[in-house]
């Protein structure tokens, strides 16, 4: 449940998150780091990932099996006991994804490494195989497992949660999700 002070932010306060950040949910001996593309600027107001309604990421985090019920953003806090924690590829906040530059995801793409090598996570999950491919320069790049690291980190590449994308629903997604989950193992 949303603690008590959560409350929804006002169109002004999300217009005003433009370039805000949210920090990260990270700790020692996750199971899976998730990182999304950039935050939503719905997100940035609440300073909760993935936080506009609509956006598929806690649903299918449960439906996959990662959490033993549905989350709500403001309860991102309780990941890293799950062994799972929440960053982004690009860190500043935009109304939508394509708006960052290539040069932003490149750059946020070795401040991921970093992060990964830091925490040694069993798995980075990024959520946007165009944002991993221009990231990390892998242009052929799909969903699922990949060969490289980032980090020395393995990397899985999932669908983007974002309402924005029709080419997976969320049964689809929780799907591609559940094949993660397996291979990171139990907690």
């Amino acid at each position: 449940m949303p603690s008590d002070d959560y409350r929804r932010p006002t169109p002004a306060e999300v217009a005003a998150a433009t370039e805000r950040t949210i920090p990260d949910v990270v700790g020692p001996g996750l199971r899976v780091l998730f990182a999304g593309i950039n935050p939503g600027l719905y997100s940035a107001a609440t300073g909760h990932h993935f936080a506009r309604p609509g956006n598929r990421f806690w649903p299918a985090l449960h439906r996959s099996g990662f959490t033993p019920r549905q989350l709500h953003p403001a309860e991102q806090a309780e990941l890293p006991a799950l062994g799972l924690g929440i960053t982004n590829v690009v860190a500043r906040a935009s109304a939508r994804a394509d708006e960052l530059t290539p040069a932003e995801l490149v750059a946020g793409g070795a401040i991921l490494a970093a992060l990964a090598t830091r925490w040694q996570p069993r798995y980075l999950a990024v959520l946007g195989v165009t944002a991993y491919r221009t990231a990390f320069g892998r242009r052929r790049a799909a969903i699922g497992p990949q060969e490289d690291t980032v980090g020395g980190v393995p990397v899985w590449v999932l669908p983007n949660p974002s309402g924005l994308n029709a080419h997976f629903q969320l049964d689809d997604l929780a799907r591609e999700f559940a094949a993660l989950r397996l291979q990171a193992g139990a907690g």
